[in-house]
């Protein structure tokens, strides 16, 4: 199916599919509108002080889990790979600060809570790198290109942490014509995206050129929600001076994008943008599209270009803290330390979640490190809520992106009837937590789909 799309042919399926669904009122509503809580849009990024020891986790990315490659006692510096990637679907990980390996142990998982291989390295202070090799990227050919970002550890960082270098090769009947870029961030709270498109839109319009460059692609969508306005005036304008500088195709378009979540979500976002519905069970490629979210490709700019290990990235830090920040935070840093860096928590605040309020993740302990894909820091305070029966009111229905019937999940989880998840199409769902949100009878579905998910692929893997 693939191979019969081609540049103009999707250019006129998005004009063409966006008028008649939005004319005839046939597109798919679902989705919900959380209060937005953007209180950092308007704070510059700042530059994390380093950490007197970071604990990195070897499993930080969709895949196998990365292999160490130093052992106790060794001296390292910064972007020093310290584990290598454990398969195909797999990222290597470097040091984030210079020092001596401290001890390679088992730590928890923040995206899991189970324990998992980890190396722990104490800082000197020092911040000493390793030689960089910078490149003009246009003399490197595509294996080049792809080994400089398997060799930079790079996954997506817009939360998925799927390894880029996989994402960046294809099948040779997957033949990709568009790139969308991910620009949405449209999880509450989170301003990570929307600060590095206002400060550093040359940066990722160059990490896009690489992408366009290795696809052959000539023509890519910059999808930002409406309500970023500041992010889209600096991403057009850095559009604009590459394109006078005739450094990049003339198809390169700002496309502004209702401001819903979960809009952000690769299928959404491609339904959005091209007017096109991903298959059901299919990925963006079958409609001749990649996605790749605004962080990544300013990371990528930086493993091609620069030969730079991706060790940090920006994290909003926000909650029930004193004076939210938008922060540089190496791989490692305890997130203890960057809520101290924003006045500490305020009364009441009890609890750290990973990412957004709608996908996060709760930790256990408030010095949990930060990692891959970790964007966003929330210092909240518990919500407890009772669970009440279903009334089947069909609200998880209506806000549901997919189309899909949460209640049923629910019900199967429920009863145990793990066999029929798969009938009702259980692997479109993306977890976005729009039908949690919305339930009126407090009833924890996501988790609910969670466990029905690991019932159902432990049975199928028997």
């Amino acid at each position: 199916m693939s191979g019969r799309f081609n540049a103009e042919r999707v250019e006129l399926f998005r004009q063409v599919g966006v008028r008649i669904t939005e004319a005839l009122g046939l597109r798919r509503k679902g989705g919900v509108h959380p209060p937005s809580r953007k209180f950092t849009s308007g704070r510059k990024i700042e530059r994390a002080p380093l950490p007197e020891t970071v604990i990195l986790p070897l499993e930080q990315h969709v895949g196998a889990p990365a292999k160490a490659t130093v052992k106790k006692g060794d001296e390292v510096k910064v972007g020093q790979m310290i584990a290598a990637a454990g398969g195909f679907v797999s990222a290597a990980i470097h040091a984030t600060v210079s020092g001596t390996v401290k001890q390679l142990t088992t730590v928890a998982s923040p995206l899991t809570g189970r324990p998992v291989p980890g190396v722990i390295i104490a800082a000197d202070g020092k911040d000493e790198w390793i030689e960089l090799a910078p490149v003009d990227p246009k003399g490197l050919s595509n294996e080049e290109i792809i080994a400089r970002v398997q060799e930079a550890g790079i996954v997506g960082l817009g939360g998925a942490t799927f390894p880029t270098h996989v994402k960046l090769s294809p099948p040779p009947e997957a033949r990709i014509t568009s790139i969308i870029v991910n620009g949405a961030e449209c999880e509450p709270y989170s301003t990570a995206d929307d600060r590095l498109m206002q400060e550093e839109p040359e940066r990722i319009i160059a990490g896009l050129k690489i992408v366009m460059q290795l696809l052959s692609v000539n023509r890519a969508y910059i999808g930002i929600e409406k309500n970023k306005p500041e992010a889209i005036e600096q991403m057009q304008r850095a559009i604009s001076a590459a394109k006078a500088a005739a450094s990049l195709p003339p198809k390169v378009t700002v496309v502004a994008i209702p401001a819903k979540y979960p809009m952000g979500a690769t299928k959404t976002l491609v339904q959005s943008i091209l007017g096109v519905e991903v298959p059901a069970g299919g990925r963006a490629r079958e409609v001749g599209t990649l996605v790749q979210n605004v962080a990544t490709l300013a990371a990528i700019y930086d493993a091609v270009a620069l030969g730079k290990p991706l060790v940090e990235c920006v994290v909003t830090v926000t909650g029930l803290v004193n004076e939210p920040k938008n922060l540089i935070a190496r791989f490692g840093t305890p997130a203890s330390l960057l809520i101290e860096l924003c006045g500490g928590g305020t009364h009441g605040a009890d609890t750290v979640i990973f990412g957004g309020p709608m996908m996060g993740i709760a930790q256990s302990r408030c010095d949990t490190p930060i990692l891959k894909g970790m964007s966003c820091v929330i210092l909240a305070k518990s919500d407890i809520r009772t669970e009440k029966p279903c009334i089947r009111c069909g609200r998880c229905i209506d806000v549901c992106p997919m189309g899909l019937m949460p209640l049923q999940y629910v019900k199967f989880a429920q009863k145990g009837d793990f066999d029929d998840l798969a009938d009702y199409h259980i692997a479109n769902c993306f977890e976005c937590g729009s039908c949690a949100y919305d339930c009126p009878a407090n009833i924890p579905i996501v988790s609910y789909i969670k466990t029905g998910k690991r019932e159902l692929w432990r049975q199928e893997s028997q």
